[in-house]
């Protein structure tokens, strides 16, 4: 859910048609689509249902979306660092969700019923009350009052959405299948509200003052607690990959944490959660920064069907248990493979082609790469190899024990965050040019296993 009014500049999407908030948008109405089209086979019995992961994967996309833009279900805040905490304490929550059946199902429900509810009543209030939403736009052009209709519809679906989420038998269940296809064509409705509005009428914000990466501390800075209080209510300098990259990294992490127990038969597993976020994961991925499983490409109608239909199965998968899982593993171990393959045979062609490229009479690479630029190569490359092992696991089940699995998703993870703190470090500096970014493939590297 979004405050969606707030006409703020596309963020790591500069040279695309849909800016991440729109993105974000399109995912929750394909979200609350599906899951009113698979309602009626649910409340009959004649398909499974996983509330864990469905409550789970929607509160990642919340997360997500505070993290990456400061928008929270209460509106838009700024993007400090103690909302980044917020949400990723708020992500780790639905990654267990998604991971672990059972463990979190009510507080799951009544957290996102409670977000719904309570988020949804004080947005649309907001653009009711506030003399500079609904009042003047109603007066303005016809796309501000398609926007202001779309933004009050979005609000008191999802508040309807929450309450029947809170109190299940508030809603006849026909007439819940019908609240979410409703929620779901109001979000789709204000994606494209908004996205004509931005087109109409472009505004820019200058960048906010954040402290440069790499900078030193501002001196007179209190020691110890007081120092940190101040610090989470700094702003984030956290652009989309970075902040991508982060989220993926703690994903990896506790799932490398979790498998220790779950491979031990302490703790159930879910491989249809995993596999469903990870594929909503990669298409947002796919949508808000070009980039794919062979490499980063120029986003094009194409690309956005290829990363809504990711998105699809992923939502399906969290939703529905059993019936994609042998199906998305494969898919997933292919891409994963695959992938990696062709961005480490990248790396080196480019490599190959610098060292004849040298001077005869000089040693190989006498130019070495600057130090920021040296730690991001080494560590994609790592990065690629891991990933061609993790594809190759996931291809041939049991080739690789579990916990062996569990101890190099830890050490991905941290491969991960090193990459999100090199980026973080080049930001408006040079980007490293090659045949691909380098952000694909950390979201291929992660094991698919469904025989955990």
């Amino acid at each position: 859910m979004s405050q969606s009014e707030t006409l703020s500049p596309t963020c790591g999407t500069e040279h695309a048609d849909l800016s991440l908030e729109i993105i974000i948008l399109l995912i929750f109405g394909l979200f609350m689509a599906l899951f009113g089209l698979l309602l009626p086979g649910i409340q009959r019995g004649a398909l499974p249902y996983a509330p864990d992961s469905t409550h789970g994967l929607f509160l990642v996309l919340l997360a997500f979306q505070a993290i990456t833009l400061g928008k929270t279900p209460f509106g838009d805040f700024r993007r400090s660092w103690l909302l980044v905490a917020l949400g990723t304490g708020a992500a780790v929550a639905g990654m267990m969700g998604c991971f672990i059946p059972g463990l979190l199902r009510e507080p799951l429900r009544l957290l996102v019923g409670f977000l719904l509810t309570s988020g949804g009543l004080t947005l649309l209030l907001g653009l009711l009350i506030s003399r500079d939403k609904a009042r003047l736009w109603l007066r303005g052009p016809a796309p501000l009052r398609h926007l202001t209709l779309a933004a009050g519809l979005v609000y008191a679906l999802t508040l309807v959405a929450g309450l029947v989420t809170l109190l299940p038998g508030l809603s006849p269940p026909p007439y819940t299948a019908i609240l979410l296809l409703a929620c779901g064509a109001s979000f789709f409705y204000l994606a494209g509200c908004l996205r004509e509005v931005r087109r109409r009428y472009p505004t820019r914000i200058p960048p906010r003052s954040a402290k440069a990466p790499g900078g030193t501390e501002p001196p007179g800075r209190a020691p110890g607690l007081s120092a940190l209080l101040t610090h989470l209510g700094e702003e984030a300098a956290l652009s989309l990959a970075p902040a991508f990259l982060f989220l993926l990294a703690v994903l990896l992490s506790l799932l490398g944490i979790l498998f220790f127990p779950v491979s031990l038969g302490l703790l159930p597993f879910s491989p249809d959660g995993q596999l469903g976020l990870l594929l909503v994961l990669m298409a947002i991925q796919m949508l808000a920064m070009g980039e794919t499983p062979a490499g980063k490409f120029q986003r094009s109608g194409w690309l956005v069907a290829a990363g809504m239909g990711f998105a699809g199965l992923g939502i399906f998968a969290c939703i529905i248990p059993g019936v994609l899982t042998s199906t998305l593993q494969t898919l997933l171990g292919l891409l994963n493979l695959g992938g990696n393959l062709i961005l480490l045979a990248g790396r080196l062609w480019v490599r190959g082609r610098q060292r004849l490229a040298a001077d005869p009479g000089s040693p190989p690479l006498s130019a070495p790469l600057p130090a920021p630029l040296g730690k991001l190569a080494v560590t994609q490359t790592l990065l690629y190899l891991v990933g061609i092992g993790f594809g190759l696991s996931t291809l041939l089940p049991g080739l690789v024990p579990l916990p062996v699995i569990a101890g190099i998703l830890i050490l991905n993870g941290a491969l991960l965050f090193q990459l999100a703190l090199i980026l973080r470090q080049m930001e408006g500096g040079p980007r490293e040019s090659g045949p691909e970014s380098g952000l694909a493939a950390p979201l291929r590297s992660i094991p698919r296993s469904g025989e955990a």
